[in-house]
């Protein structure tokens, strides 16, 4: 196994053991630039936009991302197990309300 595919299983298997909010959070901080958090924010968005049937093209003028983005992201969800992202959108969607 490549050194890289092993280091993200640490951290897949670290994430997987916290349970505290606020230490994920100053992790990811740590680990991802500005950039990389808001491309998963993005990510997030034109998932939940696409399952509630928002045009590619709309989602693209929305969120100020290209239309290749976006269908990257709904050709990652078509691929993906619905039930994973699913349950992702539902703690994602009330913080919109």
């Amino acid at each position: 196994m490549p050194k890289h595919t092993h280091a993200y299983q640490s951290l897949l298997n670290h994430l997987g053991q916290m349970n505290d909010a606020n230490d994920i959070s100053a992790l990811l901080e740590t680990l991802l630039t500005d950039k990389e958090q808001l491309d998963i924010s993005n990510r997030i968005l034109i998932f939940d936009l696409l399952k509630q049937g928002v045009t590619q093209r709309v989602i693209s003028q929305q969120l100020g991302v290209g239309i290749a983005t976006v269908s990257r992201g709904a050709k990652a969800l078509q691929q993906l197990d619905n039930a994973a992202i699913d349950d992702l959108l539902a703690t994602h969607r009330p913080s919109n309300n």
